[in-house]
């Protein structure tokens, strides 16, 4: 072999040897081993199950006039049976009670199932109960008949900072178990569903369809929020992802197995946010908290001496920074609860205890039930304390099914009836009195706008 051979199978040597066939990251760097999740979400992930539901809905023909019963009376028509299509959606959830084999999830998941099945990470498979369900904070409780589970403790999500690196685990797409990391954004977030009470922990650790009811989880895998929405264009992860913090999580879950419902405290007032006009009005420097713009009669805050014009700042020591905080802030407290508010009359503090009422649960009625020509659409009293609807009262069109008699009469969602037969109303109550007789003339508010709307 040749010098000239021998130098070339020198570097040809050389280059294998520096060169490994499979590179790889090495376990430690002088001698310090190198961070990984791993050991946590190894802990954690049992306690995350995936949430499959079943249900029906109805399905109406594809002529609307044969759902009006007059149509098909004066045609002597038959009735049909109404014909319903099943539906089947997927979730997430976590275990918090091994023993009593209880899961956090959303309230959306389970809305409208008849059947819940829970697979566990090992792959057994439970059909489960719904111990209840609170629509205003997305939270419901589940209960599974099994054993050797693995649980979550719940943090204190009341010391997570923004910049807390914080890991995602859930079910998005129905993919099973997935695990995606990233850190909490933002805190308090609030307005993605203005008809909710909302304290949201914002994170871009990736949130898909499917992740709702999964768990937010520390670095020491304490579950610090229940995943719940995202905000996207296009369905997917954009890295801006919301979850429930644990604290209003543990909250409505402990009165969800106390009362079968959460009994939410009510202060009775009427709030604006403060503006900086506002705020020189009344001779404040800074534009933070909630003006009383109403104090009702009777209520937890006239017996405790809350007047019109005051500012509330605080309540239990906790800053109030805008009418929306204030709403959530009471409506997370217990009916019948004394809380301290600090309040700002004519430029000076004051300190006021009020020991809340309660809150009426809002009930869903099916508008045929009251007069047939209002057949598809589903009605309830309005929440006065809906930042929507601040200040207004009436009757709410919740939902109008398409095509439907209601539908047709021009009744709109989010609709809200005044008044029914040339009288005022102001509760669900009200207006089943009142609605009498073959034909109504409701009153209604749409919008800024007003409206006669004639249902025959």
């Amino acid at each position: 072999m040749t010098a000239r051979s021998l130098a070339a199978l020198a570097t040809v040597l050389a280059l294998a040897v520096a060169t490994p066939l499979h590179a790889q990251i090495p376990a430690e760097v002088d001698g310090t081993p190198l961070p990984s999740l791993a050991p946590m979400v190894k802990r954690t992930a049992p306690a995350v199950v995936n949430i499959a539901t079943r249900g029906s809905i109805e399905v109406r023909g594809g002529n609307p006039f044969m759902d009006d019963p007059f149509f098909r009376r004066f045609f002597d028509m038959p009735d049909q049976p109404r014909q319903r299509r099943q539906t089947q959606s997927a979730g997430s959830g976590v275990i918090v009670n091994a023993a009593e084999g209880l899961v956090l999830t959303n309230a959306h998941v389970v809305e409208g199932a008849e059947e819940i099945s829970v697979t566990l990470q090992d792959d057994r498979t439970f059909n489960a109960e719904i111990v209840g369900a609170d629509r205003g904070s997305d939270i419901a409780v589940l209960r599974i008949p099994a054993e050797n589970l693995a649980e979550l403790k719940m943090a204190d999500s009341a010391t997570i900072e923004v910049g807390d690196f914080v890991v995602a685990i859930g079910n998005p797409f129905g993919l099973g178990h997935t695990v995606t990391s990233g850190i909490v954004s933002a805190l308090g977030r609030s307005g993605i569903n203005p008809e909710g009470y909302e304290d949201f922990i914002q994170t871009d650790a990736s949130i898909n369809p499917g992740n709702s009811g999964g768990a937010l989880v520390n670095l020491r895998g304490e579950l610090v929020g229940v995943n719940s929405a995202i905000l996207s264009r296009g369905g997917g992860n954009i890295g801006i992802g919301f979850a429930i913090p644990s604290n209003m999580a543990r909250s409505v879950m402990d009165q969800l197995l106390e009362f079968g419902e959460v009994r939410r405290g009510l202060l009775g007032v009427t709030i604006l946010t403060i503006t900086p006009d506002i705020a020189e009005a009344y001779g404040v420097k800074e534009t933070q908290g909630a003006l009383v713009s109403q104090v009702m009669s009777d209520s937890a805050a006239e017996k405790a001496g809350v007047k019109t014009g005051d500012i509330i700042r605080s309540v239990d020591g906790k800053s109030v920074n805008n009418a929306n905080e204030l709403r959530n802030t009471i409506g997370m407290k217990r009916s019948g609860e004394t809380v301290e508010l600090e309040v700002i009359r004519d430029g000076r503090k004051r300190k006021i205890k009020a020991q809340l009422g309660e809150q009426a649960v809002a009930v869903q009625v099916a508008a045929e039930e009251i007069h047939q020509g209002l057949q598809g659409a589903e009605l309830e009293t309005l929440d006065a304390s809906s930042p929507r609807y601040e200040g207004q009262a009436g009757v709410l069109v919740v939902t109008v099914a398409p095509g439907s008699p209601a539908a047709q009469r021009g009744l709109r969602p989010g609709d809200v009836i005044t008044g029914v037969n040339r009288q005022q109303v102001t509760s669900l109550g009200e207006f089943q009195q009142h609605a009498t007789g073959q034909s109504l003339l409701l009153n209604i508010r749409r919008g800024n706008a007003t409206l006669l709307l004639p249902i025959r």
